[in-house]
């Protein structure tokens, strides 16, 4: 990374959430998952770490890293985005911060994907940045649960969603069960903004399509702004949503310590 990309990140942590209640202090090897996430941050070269939560007991969970620090949120938002814009007043950053939104459940998060978030926010000059890696097998592509994202020339996001896009006509019609051709990327929920732009997104009333598909960045692109998509260059498995990603993710960190 050039020395002049200087980042912070921060970690929205919710306590109540709904497909897996508790889940920033679920232990994954050991240690609770908000834990290995901040983990993950410091490993990056942030300038600042922070985690953004609603629940003291997260905070607790986090006392053993004395360079994380922690804001103290609303129970009330509806979104990380909102948590974290709260999080960005409560740190001071100026309009020009670059954030790096970590969720925290991403415990597998490669340092080299945090900071090429970075730099994709930077070179490109969007207002704001993500990651993509291509789907591999037909079950990811039509799984619900997993974003996909399709991509402009100039490497800007399309179109988000849920359905697998694009649509291969020919190839669906003969099967849906093997994939042919690089057509496909996963979406990674990792994303770079400057705390201005933070603020303004919070801001914006929610989406016609991000209400369909429940995908908050659509509002970003429905206001017509930019994001700009980079492929990982380290390998991001999933994040943990539900019991089954928890129990994949332990025997993930078994074989991957």
């Amino acid at each position: 990374m050039s020395a002049s990309v200087e980042f912070v990140v921060a970690i929205p942590a919710r306590y109540a959430a709904s497909r897996l209640p508790g889940k920033p202090l679920r232990l994954l090897g050991g240690e609770p998952l908000v834990l290995r996430v901040a983990q993950r941050a410091l490993l990056a070269g942030a300038r600042e770490v922070w985690v953004a939560t609603d629940d003291q007991r997260i905070a607790d969970a986090l006392q053993g890293l004395a360079e994380v620090r922690v804001a103290m949120t609303s129970t009330e938002h509806a979104s990380g985005t909102d948590r974290l814009a709260e999080c960005a007043a409560q740190a001071g950053w100026s309009d020009d911060t670059l954030v790096v939104n970590l969720q925290g459940d991403e415990p597998f998060a490669p340092a080299e994907g945090i900071r090429a978030v970075a730099e994709a926010l930077v070179y490109s000059g969007a207002e704001m940045s993500t990651l993509a890696t291509p789907v591999e097998d037909a079950d990811t592509l039509f799984d619900p649960n997993v974003v996909k994202v399709v991509r402009k020339q100039n490497l800007d996001a399309l179109y988000f969603s849920r359905a697998p896009i694009p649509w291969h006509r020919d190839a669906f019609a003969r099967s849906r069960d093997t994939l042919s051709g690089p057509h496909w990327l996963r979406h990674i929920g990792i994303y770079g903004y400057r705390a201005g732009f933070l603020r303004q997104f919070a801001a914006l009333p929610p989406g016609a399509l991000e209400q369909v598909e429940s995908l908050e960045q659509l509002r970003v692109l429905e206001a017509g702004h930019r994001i700009s998509v980079a492929l990982t260059p380290a390998e991001f498995p999933p994040g943990i949503d539900t019991p089954d990603d928890l129990a994949r993710a332990e025997a993930w960190w078994a074989a991957h310590p």
